[in-house]
């Protein structure tokens, strides 16, 4: 039996790091699209838990670009002011993490 062991240096590479966040930053970006079209047709919403956990796991910079090219949650202050502070409080610990 061959085994194979993969270490956590192997699985964070700044590679997969990246792919990471282009992908949930895309993600982010849908998901208000989506949002805003359902909320004009006045379907089944996206709840705004999900947007909020979007941004927490890494999708900041698509979530606030499409809350800002749609047009989308920004009459809602937890939004206009949630988001770009989750998004910096992430950015200050990455750089807080990183030189350590």
């Amino acid at each position: 039996m061959i085994e194979s062991s993969i270490s956590l240096s192997e699985i964070f590479t700044i590679k997969n790091i990246i792919i990471y966040l282009i992908v949930i930053n895309l993600i982010g970006f849908y998901i208000m699209w989506s949002d805003k079209r359902r909320a004009k047709w006045g379907k089944w919403r996206i709840p705004e838990n999900t947007l909020l956990l979007i941004t927490i796991i890494g999708g900041g910079i698509g979530t606030i670009a499409g809350m800002y090219t749609f047009r989308h949650k920004t009459k809602k202050l937890k939004f206009t002011v949630g988001l770009p502070a989750i998004f910096i409080l992430e950015v200050i610990l990455v750089i807080y993490f990183k030189l350590m």
